[in-house]
Parts: structure tokens; C-alpha cells; sequence
């Protein structure tokens, strides 16, 4: 007995069953003849940066190679361990001015404390510009931050993306559908911007004509990002007339006291995980800030100081460790969520204490990667963290052999 695979769209799906329950990629709903389990399946990247450092003596393995023993952060992780690689000795050439380096972390842009700085294009912008018309939202960039716009996207022109704050708004944004009146005002308002672009492009154009050769240059960049901002209100648009998948899962509540980072970082990991199960999404940004313990980052190597630090150092481990296996747990044909996802985890200063913001801290879990080891490279003269960016991009199956300061895939890390 035999059965014919037809193509089934799973909008189509949705709506025939009323959208009671956002589905997760399954392969029956692929196209004909991609119904072959994790092969089918979208691939997506998740990156995170905690700000205030992470004590290195507690997070770098001592040996390199797949024999090494875990260290107490990586000790929370221990259940990805094969599904995870480590780096030691990488950093970004030229990032430098301590704090200032966090805005930086996905762009790998030199010099960010010098006046006049402006920075590059961030890691999941560059993806999302390429392959994220296919999901509802692009790209999520999200931040556990209680004030300022901290944010570790950045457009093409170099001007920072705003970010999601609260795990509450986010899953509302995501899962749940407003009254078809608020659909209508959603979309007017989008048709209204878009008219407010086209008024401000023509008149650009008219400067243009009369401008100096550098203003132009300044001109031709500002009409890219006009570009830019169309596109994404265009397909703001279309996606707003259709049904958001539901899930089975409330509301999470959220916590305001920004001493509980962990736990509200556990809260939008969970959001996350979500957007990533129903397909809302294939790249998401997470900005950490840990800020309320920077007083203690600044130990002086005082042992009662430095157990506080890595008391709650070890809770960021653990609530990682939470997100990674909550993806394991996903099935997605042959394969897992993780399998199919990157995530990307690290800090933009190797250590706090001194403000240097070489051999960072940064391992990369899932995505289906050979894991399973401890990347050493030179800690003084590090290799290029870009270079890990490229094999990224490249495993999200976009052609790319070089991005910000890497020119080249990251030695030593293979597909599967």
C-alpha cells in the first residue's frame, strides 16, 4: 500500500482547522519530495550577549579537544555537552573600549569608543536581509534591560534596531490576534508611514540634485535605509492580514526588579522558544543586561566578592542550559529544534575586572555543527570571532566568505 505525498501548506492547514493551535514544523506540511525529516526542516539562529563580562577562570576549559573536563559554568550545560563547542582565544580585532565594545558584538565593527563612531551591519540583519522574508518577523531583537534602547541589531546603515523588553509584550505581539478592527488600524498605519516614506524620498531626491559629492554619498546611504524600512513595512503589511498561530501556553508574567536578570531571562528564553517551535521567526537577538552586578565584576580577586559573582554567573549558566534542552526536546523529523538551531552565547569583554575585551568568552550550541569540543586558539594573538559568523551564515545556507572581520570559516568547526 502506498500513499502519495501532496503539497500541503500549512497556512492553509491553519486556517482550515481555525487556528486553534499554532503547529510546529512538521514535514507532512513540506513540498512534495522535501518530506525527509531534518533536511527539510528551516534552520534558525539565536545570539546572546550578556554585558558585565563572565569570569573566565570558571568558564574556559584547561585542555582542548573533545576530552575536555568541565568547567563549573559549563557544568550547567552538561547535558548539551556533544551538542555544543567551546572557544577560547577569540575576540574581534580593533573592538576595544571596555563597555563600550557591547554594541559591537554581532557587527565586530573596530572602535567603537572614538567619537564619530558608527557601526556595521549585525550578524542577523545580514541574514535576515537575505532569507527572513519567510517567516512573519525577520528577525526578533529582544533585550532584558530595564531602560535605554540596548540592542545588539544593527541595519546596513548602521543605525540600532529598538528592542523587546518584556517577555508579556513579545508573546502578545507573537500569539495573540487582536479584533479585525485593530487589524484595520494596524494596516492604515502602515499605509500611512509608507506614504510618509515616499513624501521624504522625493523631497531627498530634489536635494540630491544640488548637494556636494560627500553629502550625496551621505544621501545615497540614507535612501538605503528608506529602502530598507519599505521593505519591512511592505511585508509588515501582508503578514498582518493573516491569522497568528496560538499556542498552548499563557501569558508569562513579567518580573521588573532587575536584580531577578536570571529569572527574567528564563521567562523570554521561554518566549523564544516559542516563536522559534511555531516558525514566527529564524533569528532572534537576546542583549543581557547584567548592570545591577557591576559593583562585584570589579572584585579585586576578594573571595567573598568572587563567590557572589559566580554564584550568580552560574544562575545565567543554568537558565541557558534550560533554553538549550527545552530545544532538544522539540522533534522536527529526524532531528531536534536544537539541530536545527544555532545559539550563539558570549560576552564582549574577556574579563571585567581589568575592562579587556580580548579572549572572550563564546560558545555555540545546536544548529548541527560537530560539537562536542573545546576550540583553543592563541590567547594573546586570538583568531577572528567572524570568522565563526561565517560558518553560521553559511550553515543558514546563504553564500557568504567573509563577513566584518572574518574572512574566512572558523577552523576546526564542521558541518554535519
Amino acid at each position: 500500500m502506498t500513499r502519495n505525498h501532496t503539497s500541503l501548506s500549512r497556512r492553509t492547514f491553519l486556517r482550515a482547522a481555525g487556528v486553534t493551535l499554532g503547529l510546529p514544523w512538521l514535514e507532512s506540511l513540506q513540498p512534495a519530495g522535501r518530506a525527509n525529516g531534518a533536511a527539510a526542516a528551516p534552520r534558525r539562529m539565536v545570539a546572546i550577549e550578556t554585558n558585565m563580562g563572565i569570569l573566565p577562570q570558571f568558564f574556559f576549559p584547561e585542555r582542548a579537544g573533545r576530552d575536555y573536563a568541565l568547567t563549573p559554568y559549563l557544568e550547567k550545560l552538561a547535558a548539551v555537552r556533544e551538542k555544543m563547542t567551546v572557544f577560547s582565544g577569540v575576540s574581534h580585532p580593533g573592538v576595544t573600549g571596555a563597555h563600550a565594545a557591547e554594541k559591537c558584538f554581532l557587527t565586530g565593527t573596530p572602535h567603537p569608543e572614538r567619537g564619530g563612531f558608527r557601526n556595521g551591519l549585525s550578524l542577523d540583519q545580514f541574514a535576515a536581509e537575505r532569507i527572513g522574508n519567510a517567516t512573519r518577523y525577520p528577525s526578533l531583537v529582544l533585550a532584558m534591560s530595564n531602560e535605554g534602547n540596548q540592542t545588539l541589531s544593527y541595519t546596513r546603515s548602521g543605525a540600532p534596531l529598538s528592542s523587546e523588553r518584556k517577555p508579556n509584550l513579545l508573546f502578545r505581539r507573537l500569539f495573540i490576534q487582536g479584533p479585525q478592527d485593530d487589524v484595520a488600524e494596524n494596516i492604515e498605519a502602515l499605509r500611512q508611514n509608507r506614504s510618509m516614506l515616499d513624501f521624504v524620498a522625493d523631497q531627498a531626491r530634489r536635494l540630491n540634485r544640488t548637494v556636494t559629492p560627500a553629502d550625496r554619498q551621505r544621501l545615497d546611504q540614507y535612501f538605503t535605509s528608506v529602502r530598507e524600512l519599505e521593505q519591512r513595512l511592505q511585508a509588515a503589511e501582508a503578514w498582518e492580514q493573516r491569522p497568528k498561530p496560538r499556542v498552548d501556553a499563557q501569558p508569562p508574567q513579567d518580573i521588573e526588579d532587575p536584580r531577578e536578570f536570571v529569572r527574567r531571562t528564563q521567562l523570554m528564553f521561554d518566549v523564544i522558544k516559542l516563536a522559534l517551535e511555531t516558525d514566527s521567526t529564524r533569528f532572534v537577538t537576546l542583549f543581557i543586561d547584567t548592570t545591577v552586578i557591576h559593583n562585584i565584576t570589579h572584585h579585586g580577586n576578594r573571595p567573598e566578592v568572587l563567590a557572589d559573582l559566580r554564584a550568580k554567573e552560574e544562575g545565567q549558566f543554568e537558565a541557558l542550559g534550560n533554553f538549550l534542552r527545552s530545544l532538544e526536546g522539540v522533534r522536527e523529523g529526524a532531528a531536534t529544534l536544537l539541530d536545527q538551531s544555532m545559539v550563539l552565547y558570549g560576552t564582549c569583554m574577556g574579563s571585567a575586572n581589568s575592562h579587556s575585551n580580548v579572549n572572550l568568552p563564546v560558545l555555540l550550541a545546536g544548529g548541527g555543527f560537530r560539537h562536542g569540543q573545546h576550540l583553543a586558539f592563541d590567547t594573546n594573538n586570538n583568531y577572528p570571532l567572524a570568522n565563526l559568523f561565517v560558518s553560521m551564515l553559511q550553515r543558514l545556507g546563504i553564500e557568504a566568505n567573509e563577513f566584518s572581520t572574518g574572512r574566512s570559516t572558523m577552523r576546526g568547526l564542521e558541518m554535519m
